[in-house]
């Protein structure tokens, strides 16, 4: 009785916070289809491949569990980069005129051992595909610079990044900093 209760508290533990990204990254295949979709544009730009991320892909997951089970408040301006209350993280309005982006980038530290600074961005559709998302993206000025290095972005060195796509929406984080957690 005394092993199967130490193996449950193991699991558990392992279940919830830092411990998770030590297992390996298992992208769906519509993940995987994204982030090749997402490597062949940048080629297409001459920018670098990223590597993937296993703290970036579960801060991601997080994020994506967090926004379906509860939904950011649109009647207070919250938007989709926004974090509830609900969870071993600070919560998070984030608004339309970023004055809660810190909170956002902050994720990967407080959900992870990675050590700096994580972007996100988000698309949401009824007919979700890595296609859809990735031309989304495109179109939208803010989202595109972030993919291809360009506005703010030009001298952001990205040296991890991590995805999830589930629930109607895809969800891409990138680091500057190399994730350590192999």
């Amino acid at each position: 009785m005394k092993t199967y209760l130490i193996i449950a508290f193991i699991f558990q533990f392992l279940s919830s916070g830092i411990a998770q990204t030590s297992s390996p990254i298992q992208l769906s295949k519509d993940e995987t289809a994204l982030y090749d979709l997402i490597m062949k544009y940048r080629k297409s730009k001459n920018l670098p491949v990223i590597p993937l991320s296993k703290s970036l892909t579960y801060v991601a997951y997080q994020h994506l569990d967090d926004i379906t089970k509860y939904p950011p408040d649109l009647n207070k301006g919250c938007n989709p980069h926004s974090w509830s209350d609900k969870g071993k993280w600070s919560a998070c309005c984030y608004t339309n005129d970023h004055s809660q982006s810190k909170c956002m980038w902050n994720k990967p530290r407080e959900l992870t051992s990675y050590k700096d600074n994580g972007y996100e961005i988000l698309h949401y559709s009824t007919q979700l595909s890595p296609n859809e998302s990735l031309e989304a993206w495109k179109k939208s000025q803010g989202h595109h610079q972030v993919i291809i290095n360009d506005g703010i972005w030009k001298k952001a060195e990205w040296k991890a990044i991590g995805i999830c796509m589930k629930n109607g929406y895809a969800c891409v984080w990138f680091g500057k900093a190399e994730d350590t957690d192999k």
